[in-house]
């Protein structure tokens, strides 16, 4: 017999029993808040017990803290309103020297000083509301289903009249008026900074540099025209003499004073009104388009049509520069003109109407 069939020993077993290992560090098996071994690696630490501030035991120090708010909320308001005066009193040209900046814009400086001085108040003085008058007690609360149960709601409808009760909003007027006069206070600002927009057209947009007796030189020479200059079918650009291409507001004012000069048969001529306010059959009119103000420029000589070449508004020169085609609103305004003694085109005042594209105070 083989050695293994001798052998009456028992079957070996477990070499040791397994050393049972506690389940209490799962989240089921301890209640929320109960701390687990120092060797579980998914310990929960708990909340650590609440300890109240200050201001909740010592009605002395919440005082204080709400006149902080107070000030806080305050100074805001003091800020928007230094804000808004240093928008309307410093010359936007003012330069001052501010250590260790150097020169800069006084009025760039002192807009964002108060500007940026009334929003830190305002969430300097939330930030400290909250630390120190508002409860700070911390409450950890199971997760729910997405949709709220009417229980949940109601509960959560509590939980906003208990914050607010805490919060002190209602019992602490001081605070609660000086914030609402800051946070109103401070959209101003933007409403102040709508003005810079651009400046205010007063009758600008209504006048241009054209004066009774302004002499109307070619625009690209400079020298004023005779009526011998203008020939019959031909179409010049022209200006007034009161500016000069060296004026700083050039640019501003050609945008305004630039005109056309055309020079048709009389019989072709089909606007009395229009054939008198020219001379020998030149007229004079406002080359800037009345939609958006380009130069309506591009003369059909058989037609007497004047196009603008941004957006083909027409315009018929021989009817008084009525609109035919396009876009634009209403006819070029046409100036009256004459010849002086040294024999010399002139305006005989300005356009009797607003050039160029229509805006909302025209009338």
């Amino acid at each position: 017999m083989s050695d293994r069939e001798n052998d009456n020993s028992p079957e070996p077993k477990e070499t040791e029993t397994r050393k049972d290992v506690s389940d209490d560090h799962l989240p089921g098996e301890r209640r929320s808040g109960e701390l687990a071994g120092s060797d579980d690696p998914f310990a929960d630490p708990g909340l650590p017990p609440h300890e109240p501030r200050r201001q909740d035991i010592d009605e002395r120090a919440a005082k204080r803290s709400e006149r902080t708010v107070a000030l806080l909320f305050t100074v805001s308001m003091l800020a928007t309103i230094g804000f808004i005066v240093s928008y309307v009193a410093i010359p936007i040209d003012r330069i001052v020297y501010i250590w260790p900046i150097g020169h800069i814009s006084g009025l760039n400086f002192a807009l964002g000083l108060t500007l940026g001085l009334a929003l830190f108040c305002i969430g300097a003085g939330a930030i400290h509301w909250a630390r120190t008058l508002m409860s700070d007690e911390e409450r950890s609360e199971e997760r729910h289903a997405v949709t709220a149960t009417p229980e949940v709601k109601a509960h959560v409808l509590e939980e906003f009249r208990k914050g607010a009760e805490e919060s002190g909003i209602g019992r602490r007027k001081l605070v609660r008026n000086t914030m609402l006069g800051a946070m109103a206070l401070v959209p101003l600002s933007g409403v102040v900074l709508l003005r810079d927009l651009g400046p205010l057209p007063e009758d600008k947009l209504r006048r241009t540099a054209w004066r009774e007796g302004s002499l109307i030189v070619n625009e690209n020479t400079g020298e004023p025209l005779r009526p011998e200059d203008i020939q019959v079918g031909s179409l010049t650009q022209a200006m007034p003499s009161d500016i000069d291409h060296h004026d700083h507001d050039f640019h501003a004012e050609i945008a305004k004073a630039a005109v056309m000069l055309v020079r048709l048969e009389p019989e072709d001529i089909k606007d009395q009104r229009s054939a008198d306010w020219g001379h020998e059959g030149i007229l004079c009119f406002s080359k800037i388009c009345t939609h958006i103000g380009c130069p309506a420029t591009l003369y059909e000589q058989q037609t007497h049509h004047a196009l603008c070449p941004c957006h083909q508004s027409t315009f018929d020169l021989s009817d008084g520069a009525r609109v035919l085609f396009g876009p634009a609103g209403h006819p070029l305004p046409q100036l009256r003109i004459t010849v002086n003694d040294e024999g010399f085109l002139q305006a005989l005042g300005d356009f009797e109407e607003p050039p160029g594209p229509s805006f909302w105070e025209r009338g």
